[in-house]
């Protein structure tokens, strides 16, 4: 089917209608984060309207991503709707063509879509990100961003040094740390001195503190420009303690998942996340079908409200149930493959069962 003329022409209406909400769906986004943005931040010393507009548009692509089994949904629901409104789909039925085989183009654009979304949209989500990251942190902010990590306190002991540090956020997936504290102990388990650094970058063998305030006991602070922290820790080893799953590109994942199971970390939040990613194109798949359960009945004029308002309902509850499982899966409660492939599986199914029913008896 997708090969014929017609197949070809609801590929492209299906392509064209997903396009548009996209590019409404970007365009909102755009003026209610960059809104909150400026809430947020305008108070902050290097502020500007003109970075504002780049953080905006760096953080687009993460939120885009979260949004795309939802585009998906509509884009099917809005394409099919019109098709039944102009009789196409009408003309296609009495022609002989069954929903199976109508449905095709539908079907393999929403996997393309899901496909362009995993190789695509998640590297650029990912790399933008973190530049957001590192935009907040040159404006001085205090607080990290949403999608910052916020860290607990690393211990490292370097020869007869043991050292505790602290910051209230990560950048470059803990290979660089902002807003930093450094508290040393002696052997006996005393505070022997404190430091307050701008930033750490983890270098081959030290920390690289870069304007540190020290303090030790029974003296005045002193002010240095940069300080060297000798350590043990490698960037793998940092980076597996700090990075946040979601904040990892999908090509990356397997190979993390394999240095985090090599340090003895868990691994359940980052093999969900692979296999979620896997599994996109399949849940968009099974968000077209549940939009063809409730667009596919010919009505005129009185469609348009109960079919999105099931739509909406049905793929709410569907991203619902996804994202509790998820969880799920992330804190090792339900194994990760199962809790990224049963919902879409259960989709699926469930979207193929309804389409029987309506169509077949």
């Amino acid at each position: 089917m997708i090969f014929t003329t017609l197949g070809r022409y609801f590929f492209r209406r299906y392509a064209i209608t997903t396009f548009w909400f996209l590019a409404g769906i970007f365009a909102l986004i755009f003026i209610i984060d960059f809104s909150e943005l400026a809430n947020r931040m305008s108070q902050l010393p290097r502020y500007s309207v003109a970075g504002a507009l780049l953080m905006t548009t760096f953080r687009i692509p993460m939120i885009l991503q979260q949004t795309v089994p939802f585009v998906a949904l509509f884009a099917g629901m809005a394409a099919l709707i019109s098709l039944n409104r102009r009789y196409e789909l009408v003309v296609t039925r009495a022609a002989g063509i069954s929903v199976w085989q109508f449905l095709q183009p539908f079907v393999i654009g929403a996997f393309l879509f899901g496909v362009l979304t995993v190789i695509a949209l998640n590297p650029i989500a990912s790399w933008g990100t973190k530049k957001a990251e590192a935009l907040e942190a040159e404006w001085g902010s205090s607080s990290s961003a949403k999608s910052a990590i916020s860290i607990p306190w690393l211990r490292q002991i370097y020869g007869k040094d043991d050292t505790i540090i602290g910051a209230r956020s990560v950048q470059d997936e803990g290979r660089t740390l902002v807003n930093v504290t450094v508290i040393h102990f002696d052997p006996l388990g005393t505070i022997v001195s404190r430091q307050d650094a701008a930033t750490a970058k983890l270098e081959d063998g030290y920390w690289l503190l870069n304007g540190v305030t020290e303090t030790r006991n029974g003296e005045l602070p002193r002010r240095l420009a940069t300080v060297q922290l000798p350590t043990h820790l490698k960037p793998e080893f940092v980076q597996e303690t700090l990075a946040k799953a979601d904040s990892i590109q999908f090509f990356d994942l397997k190979h993390k998942i394999e240095v985090a199971k090599s340090f003895g970390f868990p691994t359940n939040a980052m093999e969900t996340q692979f296999h979620s990613m896997l599994s996109l194109p399949l849940l968009l798949v099974a968000m077209t079908l549940i939009a063809a359960s409730v667009s596919l009945k010919f009505s005129r004029f009185n469609q348009s409200r109960p079919v999105i308002l099931g739509g909406i309902l049905s793929g709410f509850v569907l991203y619902v149930v996804t994202v509790l499982v998820k969880a799920f899966g992330s804190s090792g409660i339900v194994p990760p493959f199962v809790a990224a492939w049963l919902p879409v599986v259960v989709a699926m199914a469930l979207g193929s069962t309804i389409l029987l029913h309506e169509e077949d008896g």
